[in-house]
């Protein structure tokens, strides 16, 4: 299978590239994953939501650019189907024995999924029903990925 994280903006802090490094490394052995950026777009601190709307617009665009056609879409959303870490491995198998043979999870800048993103997307998802920057959701959601796979495997990993 192969697993694209397609997200919005560069991840800055150096102990989350070296999470996601570590699980990016740990992923090899299950899946050929692919991490792609689009560039943020600059957010003024007291923007109307009309000018929020008009960056997760454009954001959304550079995303749309690069999902793939044939492509399994799968949108991190505050508002999508939560799932426990069995579950959510249990959603990965299916989509695999139903011959889904590439996933890609998009995660959107510090406002969110535009909404022809969220459109465009096969499942909505959500990790909590807090927010997470979206840098440290890239880390989170390869972790889940790991354990999901290792969960599949009957594998031993700490709970």
């Amino acid at each position: 299978m192969k697993i694209t994280i397609l997200a919005v903006g560069k991840v800055k802090e150096p102990y989350l590239r070296e999470g996601i490094q570590e699980f990016s490394k740990r992923l090899s052995k299950y899946v050929q994953l692919e991490i792609l950026e689009v560039e943020d777009e600059k957010t003024k601190e007291h923007a109307s939501p009309r000018e929020d709307e008009i960056v997760k617009d454009r954001e959304g665009e550079r995303l749309l650019k690069k999902i793939p056609d044939r492509a399994y879409v799968i949108g991190l959303a505050i508002d999508g189907k939560k799932y426990d870490s069995v579950g959510f491995a249990r959603y990965l198998e299916d989509l695999g024995v139903k011959g889904e043979s590439h996933l890609v999870f998009v995660i959107g800048g510090s406002l969110g999924l535009s909404e022809k993103v969220l459109q465009c997307a096969d499942q909505k998802v959500s990790f909590s029903d807090m927010t997470f920057p979206h840098q440290m959701m890239r880390l989170i959601l390869l972790e889940q990925i790991y354990r999901s796979y290792r969960i599949r495997n009957q594998e031993p990993y700490h709970k």
